[in-house]
């Protein structure tokens, strides 16, 4: 249901399907610790292998630092694997060190493979193929030229990347924009101002580029401050764009767009944990969330919904405790349920849902609030997921909030609204690996004595 390499945490990753239907995860990994230095610590890609986008399989590492005086010798950030000919191309971001204010120095590389499964990979030359225009885009400190995302283009025969970049003509701390550039070969670049530039964000990460059935063009972007995702749309790939709003809460970040199992367009996103699987515990880079359904409509904004590939997951509803379960819950008014208490035998929440139609929020122990999400509409419906400390809700269908919580006890759901307490039925989450036992396994609960 959620997926990191063994002992490791995922940041930024790819998706790729082979032609027997397999799926394939590249990802940024790194070790869990409170001081996470990124040129040191994100230096490969870990590789994993899927029939169904919920059970990962580990693989191991599958492409790594270039040589020393290269442009990725010190570390490789997010990447963007593409079909090309018979096997596969790779754009990457390649960081060559620091400017004299500490500032990571950023290129695009390429690489190639003979295979369509992530692996055997082989670099195209020493140098990037796509380097950050002075005219339009910040080279030295407070620079971006990252996460490039490249496809297709509509308007030739070409290609179009989208690239992470800091627009410089506006003040660094609002100058959060997507770049793009075009090709004719993949390996030569041409750089253009920017395709997207909001003017109100600091960094504009991951960039994703997805062309929908109509024809029309969606782009989703990670916007640093938020720590949650946008997005934009477009009736071709020059614009103009359309800003359409948030797609994901805070805590939801670098998604990325495939064909589920099933034929439906999904999305997968990464979502931080916390050193020592502790609430009082720094958050750092965490976790592969489970597919959520990408809707779309030419009148209504982009949302994010339950995936119904996941009800293969779920038992038969219950009343009993569960700590990893799915339940529903209507409204007429404002509730709170309560989905873990602080002992064993109650002694007050620990982990709370609440909803007053408009406002959205999960509150931990003695009522600490974790989380909330103003809502566009008064909701009448909730779904929650809880997998060990992660929590999810959906607010009439639309995924909506997403929290950590290590603290308390299974416990059956309670809702209580208009002062009447009632009991809320749930199905069981089942694990696809519930054996694990390193340091990305998921929270198993309180600890006995």
């Amino acid at each position: 249901m959620r997926y990191a390499p063994p002992g490791l945490c995922v940041n930024d990753f790819a998706l790729l399907r082979d032609g027997d239907g397999t799926y394939a995860v590249l990802h940024l990994q790194g070790p869990w610790t409170t001081e996470f230095d990124h040129l040191r610590m994100e230096t490969s890609y870990g590789r994993a292998t899927s029939a169904d986008l919920v059970r990962w399989e580990p693989q191991g590492t599958a492409f790594g630092n270039g040589l020393p005086g290269r442009f990725d010798q010190q570390a490789v950030w997010t990447m963007h694997p593409l079909r090309h000919g018979d096997g596969m191309a790779m754009f990457y971001t390649g960081v060559s060190g620091l400017t004299p204010g500490g500032w990571p120095v950023q290129s695009v590389g390429l690489a190639y493979s003979d295979r369509t499964d992530g692996t055997a990979w082989r670099r195209h030359g020493t140098g990037p193929v796509a380097e950050a225009d002075p005219r339009w885009y910040r080279t030295g400190e407070r620079m971006g030229w990252r996460d490039p995302f490249v496809v297709r283009d509509d308007e030739s025969d070409g290609w179009v990347m989208a690239v992470c970049a800091s627009d410089a003509s506006l003040p660094v701390e609002v100058s959060g924009c997507v770049a793009w550039a075009t090709s004719d070969d993949l390996e030569h670049w041409t750089v253009h101002p920017p395709l997207i530039s909001p003017g109100d964000v600091d960094e504009l990460e991951c960039p994703v580029l997805e062309r929908l059935d109509d024809g029309t063009w969606l782009l989703l972007g990670s916007i640093g401050a938020t720590r949650g995702f946008e997005a934009w749309t477009a009736p071709r790939l020059r614009g103009p764009w359309t800003r359409r709003g948030p797609l994901g809460p805070t805590g939801a970040y670098a998604p990325r767009v495939i064909a589920a199992p099933d034929g439906s367009r999904v999305v997968l996103h990464t979502t931080p944990r916390r050193v020592g699987l502790s609430d009082a515990g720094d958050r750092c880079r965490g976790m592969l969330t489970q597919p959520k359904l990408l809707v779309t409509g030419e009148d209504a904004p982009p949302r994010l919904a339950w995936w119904p590939g996941l009800d293969a997951w779920l038992g038969e509803e219950t009343d009993r405790p569960a700590l990893h379960a799915v339940g529903d819950i209507g409204m007429t008014g404002p509730v709170e349920i309560t989905l873990r208490t602080a002992g064993p035998d109650g002694d007050g929440p620990a982990l709370a849902v609440g909803c007053d139609g408009k406002s959205l929020w999960a509150t931990g122990p003695d009522g600490s609030r974790l989380g909330e999400t103003i809502l566009t509409e008064p909701a009448t419906a909730l779904r929650i997921l809880t997998i060990g400390e992660y929590v999810e809700v959906y607010a009439d269908g639309v995924f909506a909030l997403t929290t950590l919580c290590y603290s308390g006890h299974p416990a059956p759901w309670k809702a209580v609204a208009e002062g009447r307490e009632r009991t809320i039925p749930v199905r069981p989450v089942r694990l696809p690996d519930p054996h694990r036992d390193d340091a990305s396994a998921i929270w198993p609960g309180p600890s006995t004595p």
